[in-house]
C-alpha cells in the first residue's frame, strides 16, 4: 500500500438511523476506529517524492482524537475499494486540487460515498467527512454538477462562524461545549483555503443538495458574496466544512495566517473528537 505514496516530514506523510445520536445510544461501540484518508495524484514540487499523497496534518488531526488512520490510495479497482471500505469505521475527504468529476479522487470518494450511503439504509453507520475541497467533492456527488461559484479573498483568511438558527440541534455542533461554540461564533478561527464557494441560493435551487443536507454555517467573503461553511446530511451521517479545522493544530507555514491560540485549538480538538466520535458507532472492524 505504501509503495506510491508521497512522504514530506511535515507537510505530507505517507499514504443509526436517526438524527443526533450519541455514543451512549449504541449497544455497541468500537473504541479502536479506523479512518481512511483519500489521496490525491501529486503535481508540482510534491510529484519528486511519488505518485500521490496525503496531507500529514489530516493523520495527526484523527490521531489527536484516538483514531487510526490508513491511505486511500487512487485508482483501485472497485472490488479493492469496497474491500478496503469494509475494513474502516469511517472517510475522510482532504483539501486540494484535483478535478471532482474526472480525478482518481473522485473516483475514490463517490465509490465510498455510495457505499456509505447503502451501508446506513442497511443499518450500518459510516461517517464520511469532506474538508474544503473535500466539502465541494460532497457538493459534487450529491448534485452530479458544478453548483460553485468563484469566491474571492477566502484563500489564506480565518473566519468566525456564521452560525444557522438550528446549529445547536445538529450533529456536528450538539455536543461541542458553549464556550467553544461561542469562541467559533465571535472569533476568526476557521481557516480558509478555497477559491470556490457555494452560495446559499445556489443550495436552495438544487434540490438535490436541498433535501439532503442542512446549512449549518455561512461566511462571506471579500466581495460580500455569503458562502455555505458548514453543513451536514438530514439523514446520513455525512459531513462537510468549506474550512480546515486540522490546521489550527497542526500547521505553523510563515504565510499561513492560521490562529494557534488557545480557543483555536480548542476549535480543532472539539472538530477531530466528533468526527472520530461518529466512527464508533461502525463496529464492523
Amino acid at each position: 500500500m505504501m509503495a506510491n505514496l508521497a512522504v514530506l516530514s511535515f507537510v505530507i506523510v505517507a499514504v443509526g438511523t436517526a438524527q443526533g445520536l450519541s455514543v451512549r445510544d449504541f449497544p455497541e461501540v468500537n473504541d479502536r476506529p479506523i479512518i481512511g484518508v483519500i489521496a490525491q495524484a501529486s503535481e508540482g514540487a510534491r510529484a519528486k517524492f511519488g505518485k500521490t499523497y496525503i496531507p500529514a496534518s489530516y493523520v495527526k488531526y484523527l490521531e489527536s482524537a484516538g483514531a487510526r488512520v490508513v491511505p486511500i490510495r487512487v485508482n483501485l479497482t472497485t472490488a479493492e475499494y469496497t474491500k478496503l471500505f469494509n475494513s474502516l469505521n469511517g472517510v475522510l475527504y482532504p483539501g486540494g486540487g484535483v478535478d471532482m468529476f474526472t480525478s482518481g479522487y473522485a473516483k475514490s470518494a463517490k465509490i465510498f460515498y455510495d457505499l456509505a450511503l447503502k451501508a446506513f439504509d442497511e443499518g450500518d453507520y459510516f461517517p464520511v467527512w469532506g474538508t474544503c475541497m473535500g466539502f465541494e467533492q460532497l457538493t459534487a456527488l450529491t448534485s452530479d454538477r458544478n453548483v460553485l461559484t468563484t469566491c474571492k479573498g477566502t484563500g489564506n483568511k480565518s473566519y468566525k462562524l456564521n452560525f444557522s438558527k438550528d446549529y445547536k440541534s445538529s450533529r456536528m455542533f450538539g455536543k461541542v461545549p458553549v464556550d467553544i461554540l461561542t469562541d467559533m461564533a465571535t472569533l476568526p478561527l476557521t481557516p480558509n483555503f478555497h477559491e470556490y464557494c457555494l452560495t446559499p441560493q445556489n443550495f436552495t435551487d438544487d434540490a438535490k443538495l436541498k433535501s439532503f443536507y442542512k446549512i449549518l454555517s455561512t461566511n462571506t467573503d471579500d466581495d460580500d458574496m455569503e458562502f455555505v461553511s458548514s453543513m451536514e446530511a438530514i439523514k446520513y451521517p455525512v459531513y462537510g466544512v468549506q474550512w480546515h479545522p486540522e490546521k489550527n493544530n497542526f500547521e505553523f507555514g510563515s504565510l499561513l495566517k492560521i490562529t494557534h491560540s488557545d480557543a483555536a485549538t480548542r476549535v480543532s480538538q472539539a472538530m477531530a473528537n466528533f468526527l472520530v466520535s461518529e466512527a464508533l458507532h461502525d463496529i464492523i472492524s
